[in-house]
């Protein structure tokens, strides 16, 4: 696992943006795993910066994303599917029959869930999958208590996630209390897992998932089987790690955050 350490957010978020277009770049054709949430709308304007302002072409990428609220169809505001049309697929000219999320007003759930695994294994699998982490360390839609292998299907959301997520929402009480997500195994297929924190939310969820035992009740520390993870951390998000000044003498400020060759 590489632990990058940046001196604030910006530059954090910044090099989430930049492993992206160098995946793009290194493979036009790359199959990219998305995540969403508020710390994602910024890593998207970087990637969509860099679209604008460089040669990366998004016209060959496929795409999937981690999860989506089961019952909520495509067309509603706080669906992960007008989230992504709105935050990245309209600014950066991916092919949207490429592009693919979970089926939140699906008819049979467990049927779109294995449809889902299947269209993942058909795509070759994912090379860059981009990852959030909860409060309570959770990645995708995983919750504590997930298995370490589990694939897509419904997962029923804590109250202190939904909690985190009525931003998105008129009132607590819309927000949804079950999704589809991707599995912690589905996850840990993709050839490269890079996780972005920020703030001091995050700080306790991100030491337990680097420095923490390996455990079903932080989702994220899976990632610490993972051959190829990338931890990206703002400052704030790094204050609770034991080993903080070990990560930060490997690499300085953060530096290298960049593909590399595989």
């Amino acid at each position: 696992m590489k632990v990058l350490i940046f001196p604030d957010a910006k530059d954090a978020i910044a090099a989430a943006a930049r492993l992206v277009l160098d995946q793009v770049r290194l493979k036009p054709d790359a199959v990219l795993g998305l995540a969403t949430g508020g710390t994602m709308e910024a890593v998207y304007d970087k990637v969509a910066d860099g679209v604008r302002e460089t040669a990366v072409s998004f016209a060959g990428v496929s795409s999937f994303n981690l999860d989506e609220y089961l019952g909520l169809p495509p067309a509603h505001p706080a669906s992960y599917h007008t989230y992504m049309r709105q935050r990245l697929f309209s600014r950066v000219g991916i092919d949207l029959a490429k592009t693919h999320l979970p089926k939140g007003d699906c008819e049979d759930a467990e049927a779109e869930c294995r449809r889902y695994e299947a269209a993942i294994a058909a795509s070759g699998g994912i090379d860059l999958q981009l990852l959030g982490i909860g409060r309570n360390g959770h990645i995708g839609f995983n919750e504590p208590t997930s298995s370490l292998s589990s694939r897509t299907r419904v997962k029923t959301l804590t109250a202190d996630t939904r909690e985190a997520n009525a931003q998105f929402f008129d009132r607590l009480e819309d927000v949804p209390h079950y999704a589809l997500t991707m599995g912690i195994g589905t996850i840990l297929d993709a050839r490269h897992c890079v996780l972005l924190a920020i703030g001091a939310s995050k700080a306790e969820p991100v030491a337990k998932a680097i420095e923490g035992p390996l455990a079903a009740t932080c989702p994220a520390s899976a990632l610490q089987l993972h051959r190829h993870a990338t931890m990206l951390l703002d400052r704030e998000a790094a204050a609770s790690l034991q080993l903080v000044d070990y990560y930060q003498r490997v690499h300085p400020d953060g530096a290298p955050a960049q593909i590399e060759p595989r």
